[in-house]
């Protein structure tokens, strides 16, 4: 199943290095869709920038791997899954993972988080200079306690440097609006679907990279990808954020 989702504000531009086939699961519901990305990016030429050095074409064709502009990543400021506030620029120094999950979801949402936890154990050494940000997608969930309770279910408190950000329905609608991401529910008790990209933002703050999650269906639909993909994308996203901090 294909089709095309805007972002808030019903965005049409979008830089043609830069579309991104993803797959958006939560729950039962499973749709490929056209990310389209913030309007800071769309007046730019198919020629701006090229994927990091040293990172396998394998990696990159898996991940739908895009460079973006090097300007500023958006600011925000959400609550972690332990209660705290935190910044986006509270973590300067560090290379930053930043992708978009909901706190009930039961497709994607795990698939991305067995990769991250496969990158921070790719990482090595740089392991405590990249930190792996999500920002909660479901405003009817947005408890503390509901990106705590995913956080461990998902084994994502073993990762040292995790936050799932959180917050009132209209700081998150801010920050997805920043980031281009595109949230749609049918109804109350409906599945909900999201555009899920990984945006990979730099020590010093600026947006380097953006890839694009995907994932297959088994024969009762549920959310499934090969351990050899998972695998890769763990080792493509620990060979990216490596590649910001050089």
């Amino acid at each position: 199943m294909s089709g095309q989702v805007t972002s808030h504000g019903g965005r049409k531009h979008l830089s043609t290095w830069a579309a991104a086939a993803l797959v958006i699961v939560s729950g039962a519901a499973s749709v490929a869709a056209v990310i389209m990305l913030p309007d800071r990016y769309h007046a730019l030429p198919a020629s701006a920038g090229q994927p990091p050095a040293g990172i396998p074409v394998a990696a990159v064709s898996l991940m739908g791997l895009s460079p973006v502009p090097a300007g500023p990543a958006p600011g925000f400021t959400l609550t972690d899954q332990d209660g705290r506030a935190l910044s986006l620029s509270d973590l300067r120094g560090k290379a930053v993972v930043l992708e978009f999950m909901d706190s009930r979801c039961t497709g994607i949402c795990p698939l991305v988080s067995r990769e991250f936890i496969d990158a921070y154990h790719d990482l090595g050494s740089a392991q405590g200079r990249v930190v792996f940000v999500a920002v909660n997608v479901n405003q009817r969930y947005n408890r503390v306690a509901d990106v705590l309770a995913y956080s461990r279910a998902h084994a994502m408190t073993a990762i040292p440097d995790w936050y799932f950000l959180t917050g009132p329905a209209a700081a998150l609608r801010a920050v997805w609006r920043e980031y281009g991401i595109a949230v749609t529910a049918a109804g109350q008790g409906s599945a909900l679907v999201h555009t899920a990209p990984i945006y990979f933002i730099g020590p010093h703050g600026a947006e380097h990279y953006i890839a694009a999650p995907a994932a297959d269906r088994t024969g009762d639909g549920a959310a499934y990808l090969p351990p050899a993909q998972i695998s890769g994308w763990g080792q493509g996203i620990a060979q990216v954020a490596e590649a910001m901090l050089r």
